[in-house]
């Protein structure tokens, strides 16, 4: 572990702070806060905390002893001033004098000492940091050290390879007892540098910022060095397929098993992020991997990450591929029902009303291949992920000096279902598309940015797909939620085919098609260049057929259904004068969206159509609808609104008849026209 400490860096950082009204201490307590947040070793997305004490003025002047200490879920490695709120010491000091303190009281404790109650909550060990007398105080879930406490008799190994320069805390829940535990061991020798908390992690402490996080660093180093000099031989490797399944092979059957099904065909979709890498692999590779990932996590704080622990699933054999979809179905039910066996014997255990968390694995390992993390976004799948990495770093540390051997999952279980989690699940509402992946074709025209935006504004990620790689990149960036542009010409089988690819390389699957592009060219029917008729056949309809099945292809594989949704125009049934080239192939995909209803349907995946009519885009441009409203003998005003409504249609009004449909649950076959109102176009 390198110590990044850096003076010129250091003293940069507090002379800017300082113009800001920010003192050093502070400032030196947020440098080397990054410093530890930055390196996944020690702290991963808002795990770890770290303190300091100093005086505070409060709103009427007066001045306070505080501790500063790390915001509750706030991540380190980017942390400000004001994520580190300050808590006046006295309070926090009375504490310990009481035999117990209940967590919500803890936190209602804490609240009411801010200095400035519009701040964060204090991290829940924020009276372990006050019970301790230094002035900097350190706390990271080093994956070095727990390869040390991870062992069924830690205490003996912690004494070896630390000695007598850090203290011994056993297993307590993090709270108000930990922190009292603590404390008492401190006091017991005060000459200790810092803390091994059992099955937990490390706190180190100091006079200044420098101190407490050299300290660390040189701990943390100690434990690799134990873990490096005394490692036993690598377990034996498992036997694997003659040829593998690639990863995107098996992404949908894997995200649509532990998609959570809610009846009658509505399911809660998880997002997949695939993570490979040599380390990964060889671990994974072990025959013990099964053993090791139903052992459980390597500290306590990764259940509200990865619940009980990862899945492991057998190497898919690429020769067989068609039976894998089965094997990861039984996995996934046999973890699902540990799970619920789990919950219901711990929950038994008391009076506390608690509401079971799904059951489903957030890490699988695929020997051979990798592992996918899980989550209802891809943030959350990313954040897996990177805990899985570490969980592999931490056992592989623990197997090498003994037997990994975390805490027990009855342990586990007041952590995970601890009464703060539980009130932030609570209020924790997904939106409607939550979990759900939407590829958009024409994604970087009018109405494919508006519908984009709108689909990740409930919740989808999308896929934005367009001719123009550059301009598909800037509508997903424009849209959020971790949208991605793909470049496509959807008229090369190929291509299209790479861009559905590339959806499930990310999120692992797609659930809703909007297909959405074409173009259209003018001319009376009867003296158009067959060329010109077939290339707009291929656009505006075997290009519909070509992202149709590939989106069918991956939704039969996830087995939770789908949504497929097709721009046909209301030129498919009422056609203008000298524009049969466009409205003769959407007049095929009207019907194409209806035989996907007819073929699919028992499958739950639902096709529709949406029939908009002059909406200002790349398809009907300025020149458009001057050649449009000519043809028409119309001004091209009342062309743009001449509907029954007398008002002008736009792209985002397409975009919201999207958006219906995809939420529309029990609503397939069906045609929404989008067009202000024209009896001519409208159907049954």
């Amino acid at each position: 572990m390198k110590n990044l400490w850096n003076d010129e860096t250091a003293e940069k950082l507090v002379a800017d702070y300082a113009k800001k009204g920010v003192g050093r201490d502070l400032a030196l307590r947020v440098y080397t806060t990054r410093l530890l947040g930055g390196v996944p070793q020690l702290v991963l997305h808002g795990g770890g905390n770290t303190s300091c004490k100093i005086k505070a003025t409060d709103l009427v002047g007066d001045e306070w002893d505080v501790l500063c200490v790390k915001g509750s879920g706030r991540d380190m490695a980017v942390i400000e001033p004001q994520g580190l709120p300050a808590v006046k010491m006295g309070a926090l000091l009375k504490a310990r004098a009481l035999d117990k303190l209940a967590d919500e009281d803890m936190v209602a404790l804490q609240r009411a000492n801010l200095i400035d109650p519009s701040s964060p909550n204090p991290s829940v060990e924020t009276l372990l940091h006050a019970f301790l007398p230094h002035k900097f105080v350190d706390h990271t879930h080093s994956t070095a050290i727990l390869a040390i406490v991870d062992q069924e008799d830690s205490k003996p190994l912690v004494k070896t390879v630390f000695g007598s320069k850090m203290g011994y805390v056993p297993y307590i829940m993090p709270g108000f007892d930990l922190a009292k535990a603590a404390a008492d061991v401190f006091d017991a020798d005060p000459t200790v540098e810092g803390l091994i908390l059992d099955k937990h992690g490390i706190f180190t402490f100091g006079d200044d910022a420098k101190q407490a996080y050299d300290r660390m660093i040189h701990y943390v180093n100690v434990a690799e060095e134990y873990v490096a000099e005394n490692a036993k031989p690598k377990a034996a490797k498992a036997a694997l397929p003659a040829r593998l399944a690639t990863p995107a092979s098996i992404a949908p059957m894997l995200r649509g098993a532990v998609a959570v099904a809610r009846g009658e065909g509505r399911f809660d979709r998880m997002i997949s992020d695939f993570r490979t890498s040599d380390a990964i692999v060889d671990f994974i590779n072990s025959a013990a991997i099964a053993d090791y990932a139903g052992r459980g996590v390597s500290t306590p704080d990764l259940s509200i990450r990865i619940k009980t622990g990862p899945m492991a699933v057998p190497a898919p054999d690429a020769d067989k591929v068609g039976d894998y979809k089965a094997v990861i179905k039984s996995h996934v039910d046999a973890f699902a029902k540990d799970y619920r066996a789990y919950f219901e014997t711990n929950d038994a255990l008391d009076d506390v009303k608690r509401t079971m968390l799904d059951p489903m694995p957030r890490l699988t390992l695929v020997p051979g291949l990798g592992m996918f993390g899980h989550g209802r976004t891809l943030k959350d799948a990313r954040i897996a992920s990177d805990v899985g990495e570490m969980w592999i770093e931490a056992v592989r540390g623990a197997e090498a000096v003994g037997r990994f051997h975390p805490l027990s999952k009855a342990d586990l279980f007041p952590l995970e279902y601890w009464s703060l989690e539980q009130a932030k699940l609570a209020s924790n509402k997904p939106k409607p598309l939550t979990g759900q992946v939407v590829l958009i074709t024409g994604g970087a025209g009018a109405i494919g940015a508006a519908t984009a935006k709108l689909f990740a504004d409930n919740g989808a990620h999308a896929v934005v797909v367009d001719l123009d790689g550059d301009k598909a990149a800037d509508t997903a960036k424009k849209a959020g939620n971790n949208s991605i542009g793909v470049a496509a010409d959807i008229t090369d089988p190929a291509q299209v085919r790479a861009a559905f690819d590339k959806a499930v390389a990310v999120f692992g699957g797609v659930d809703i098609l909007v297909s959405n592009a074409g173009a259209a060219w003018e001319g009376r029917i009867g003296e158009l260049d067959d060329a010109l008729l077939r290339k707009s056949f291929e656009l505006n309809f075997f290009a519909h057929q070509s992202v149709a099945q590939n989106a069918v292809r991956i939704m039969l594989e996830q087995g939770t259904g789908g949504v497929l949704l097709f721009n046909t125009s209301k030129q498919a049934v009422n056609p203008g004068p000298k524009f049969g080239a466009y409205g003769v192939p959407k007049a095929a995909t009207l019907f194409l969206s209806r035989q996907y209803a007819l073929d699919y349907g028992a499958h739950g995946i639902r096709s529709n159509a949406v029939n908009a009519d002059r909406i200002r885009s790349g398809l009907l441009t300025d020149a458009m609808i001057a050649s449009r409203s000519g043809a028409r003998g119309v001004s091209e005003k009342e062309y743009m609104s001449g509907n029954l409504l007398g008002q002008e249609v736009t792209a985002q009004d397409v975009a919201q008849a999207f958006l219906h449909h995809a939420l529309a649950e029990r609503t397939t076959a069906d045609v929404t026209t989008v067009d202000g109102g024209n009896i001519a176009a409208a159907l049954r």
